[in-house]
C-alpha cells in the first residue's frame, strides 16, 4: 500500500519465540497442552458454579467471570501462536494485528478491575461481615463487573484508534510472538508521542490504581485481624487464608504487566516478550488450580457432580 512516496506496511512479520525447529515442535506441544488445560479448567469452574446452587454467592460470581475472561484472553493469542510455531513464515495482516491489540487491551484491564473487585469482596467479608450481604448484593457485584468492562472498553478503543493512526513505512518485524503496542510502536515511522502518553496514563488507570486498591484492601484486612482478641483472630486468620490464591494471581499478573507497559516502547526487547508469557499464558492456566484445588466448596461441588454421574451411569440412566 502506497501513500505519496511512502510504502506502507500491510502485514507484519512476527519474530516468534524461537527459530529452532525441534524447539518449535516442543513449544507447540507445551502451549497446546497449557491451552487445553486452561480452557477445560476455566470452563469447568464456570459450569460447576452455574450447576450448583450452593455456589451462587458473590465470591463465585466473580470467580466465574474471571474464568470466562481467562478463557477468552488466552484464545486471543494462543491459537495464533500455535499456528505460527508450525508455519514456515509468521506473518500477520495489519487489520488482524489491530484486532488482537483491541482484545488484548480490553480483556487484560477487565481482569485487572475484576481482581480489584475480588479484593473488595474479601475486605467486605472479613472487615464488614454484618454488612456483607448489603455491600455484596446482586446490584453491587453486577455494577462492579459492568463498570470494569466499560473502563476496559474505553482503554481498548483508545489504544486501537491511536494505533490505527500510526504509519509503518520500513521494517515490519515485530519482536514479539503476538501483536502488542510496545513492539509495534518501535516500527512506526510517525510520531508515537500520543500512543506513549495514552499507554502511560491507562497503565496507571488499569494497573497501578487497581493494584493500590488491592493493597489498601488487604492492609485493612490485616489491621482488622490484628485488632481483635485471640479466639476471634483464629477464625479471621482462617478466613484470611482464603485470600492467598487471590494474592498469588494478583502478584503474578500485575508484576509482569508493570514490567512491560510502564516503560518507554523504545526499551522493549525480545526478553520482554518471553516475560509476557507469564500473564498471557501461565496465569490464565494456573487460575483454575489456584482458586479451585484449595477451595473446599469447589472440591465439594466437583465430588457431587462426579458422584451424580457415577450413580446415573450405574443405573443405566441418561443424565447428560
Amino acid at each position: 500500500m502506497k501513500l505519496g512516496n511512502e510504502t506502507l506496511v500491510s502485514q507484519f512479520l512476527l519474530e516468534g519465540l524461537t527459530d529452532t525447529e525441534e524447539l518449535r515442535h516442543l513449544l507447540f506441544a507445551i502451549f497446546l497442552l497449557v491451552y487445553i488445560v486452561a480452557v477445560v479448567g476455566n470452563l469447568g469452574i464456570v459450569s460447576h458454579i452455574v450447576m450448583d446452587s450452593r455456589l451462587h454467592t458473590p465470591m463465585y460470581f466473580f470467580l466465574a467471570n474471571l474464568s470466562l475472561l481467562d478463557t477468552t484472553y488466552m484464545s486471543n493469542t494462543v491459537p495464533q501462536v500455535l499456528v505460527h510455531l508450525l508455519a514456515p513464515v509468521r506473518t500477520m495482516p495489519y487489520h488482524a494485528c489491530l484486532t488482537q491489540i483491541f482484545f488484548l487491551h480490553f480483556l487484560a484491564p477487565w481482569e485487572c478491575f475484576l481482581l480489584t473487585a475480588m479484593a473488595y469482596h474479601r475486605y467486605a467479608a472479613i472487615c464488614q461481615p454484618l454488612h456483607y450481604l448489603v455491600l455484596m448484593g446482586p446490584r453491587t457485584r453486577t455494577g462492579l463487573a459492568s463498570i470494569s468492562g466499560l473502563l476496559a472498553l474505553a482503554n481498548a478503543l483508545t489504544h486501537t484508534i491511536l494505533a490505527a493512526l500510526l504509519k509503518f513505512c520500513g521494517p515490519r518485524l515485530v519482536t514479539h510472538f503476538f501483536c502488542d503496542l510496545p513492539p509495534l510502536m518501535k516500527l512506526s515511522c510517525s510520531s508515537t508521542q500520543a500512543n506513549e502518553l495514552a499507554l502511560f496514563f491507562f497503565s496507571f488507570l488499569v494497573a497501578l490504581a487497581p493494584c493500590a486498591l488491592v493493597v489498601i484492601s488487604y492492609i485493612h484486612v490485616v489491621a482488622a485481624i490484628l485488632g481483635i482478641r485471640s479466639a476471634e483472630r483464629r477464625r479471621k486468620l482462617k478466613a484470611f487464608s482464603t485470600c492467598s490464591p487471590h494474592l498469588a494471581v494478583v502478584s503474578l499478573f500485575y508484576g509482569t504487566l508493570f514490567g512491560v507497559y510502564l516503560r518507554p516502547s523504545s526499551s522493549y526487547t525480545t526478553e520482554d516478550s518471553v516475560a509476557t508469557v507469564l500473564y498471557a499464558v501461565v496465569a490464565p492456566m494456573l487460575n483454575p488450580f489456584i482458586y479451585s484445588l484449595r477451595n473446599k466448596d469447589m472440591k465439594g461441588a466437583l465430588r457431587s457432580l462426579l458422584s451424580w454421574r457415577k450413580v446415573c451411569l450405574g443405573d443405566n440412566m441418561s443424565c447428560f
